[in-house]
């Protein structure tokens, strides 16, 4: 496990670096523009043959070479040499996030899939103690984030989650259920839960049995519903830029609408709650109101507990 001791040195080094080019672009045209006044470009080339032209730019590289591992020796690189079993308290958690098309859809800021992964990137800002996964679903559902503590690793997975992440489309929320809990290990007590974020739409599988087999196991299953009654068009991009709108057979513009009713069903089966997302409030914080009041229970975690410097520690 690596870990840098001074963060501050690499912020420093985001900064400091593109400053030391501008400078050298800067100081590189100056000396273009004065050699344009004192004479003919080509007229200067013959009298002074012998010049260098890619001097600069190397002494440039090597200075620059020079300032970055000056900044990471400052940074620190450490790493660590023994791993602890660490005692937490906490709750098993997995999140189970919709990834159709219908996701893109603009009812909500600045989209249903981007307004979701905010609220699940905020929420993992607060954990402390509980583990937590994340499944992604359309037509089928997959592991995207095995349960884990490390939340880090958890933003990052976070990040690389979007619609073409799954070429199946559909909403098949009963796979992702049953997929949670196969990524549950039930042989510790953690108390644990599912949260379902999905507009709901094109359901396909039995989710409410899927819900309530979930429940008879002692997983409580709560439901976010994005999206808004009245729906709105499902946006095409392509290349980073909306070209249209998705339409049906007829060329008639879908208009992707929350299947608030049947996300109910599903967490009152699953005996959780269910909560519409807005853009002021996603859901999610009240969903963890309610996990934070299950019963917390201790399970061991490893963690690097003594660290070392690093060769680069200057």
């Amino acid at each position: 496990m690596f870990r840098f001791e001074h963060h501050i040195a690499l912020w420093a080094l985001a900064v400091v670096i593109p400053l030391i080019i501008l400078v050298f672009l800067f100081i590189q045209n100056w000396k273009k523009r004065k050699l344009k006044k004192f004479g003919n470009a080509n007229i200067i080339e013959r009298l002074m043959p012998n010049v260098a032209k890619n001097q600069p730019i190397v002494k440039f590289v090597l200075y620059a070479f020079a300032m970055t591992s000056l900044l990471i020796g400052i940074a620190n690189l450490q790493y660590g040499t023994k791993l602890e079993e660490v005692k937490r308290e906490g709750v098993d958690l997995m999140i189970a996030l919709d990834v159709s098309n219908s996701m893109l859809t603009e009812d909500l800021s600045p989209n249903r899939l981007e307004r979701a992964k905010r609220a699940i990137y905020q929420l993992i800002e607060k954990l402390h103690n509980d583990r937590l996964g994340i499944i992604v679903f359309a037509g089928e559902a997959y592991v995207q984030l095995p349960i884990t503590t490390d939340y880090s690793a958890a933003k990052l997975f976070l990040e690389t989650i979007g619609t073409d992440i799954i070429p199946k489309q559909g909403t098949a929320i009963g796979s992702a259920i049953d997929l949670a809990m196969e990524s549950f290990d039930f042989e510790n007590s953690t108390s644990k839960s599912i949260i379902v974020i999905t507009d709901g739409e094109n359901h396909e599988d039995d989710a409410v049995k899927s819900a309530t087999a979930a429940a008879e196991m002692g997983v409580l299953v709560h439901t976010i519903g994005m999206g808004s009654e009245g729906g709105a068009p499902i946006p095409i991009y392509r290349n980073g830029k909306q070209i249209g709108f998705r339409t049906d057979n007829a060329n008639n513009t879908v208009v992707s609408k929350l299947n608030e009713s049947m996300l109910k069903e599903i967490a009152t089966a699953g005996e959780g709650t269910y909560v519409r997302a807005t853009n002021a409030n996603a859901g999610l914080s009240i969903i963890m109101n309610e996990i934070n009041q299950m019963e917390k229970t201790e399970f061991d975690s490893k963690s690097y507990s003594d660290y070392e410097l690093s060769l680069i520690h200057i």
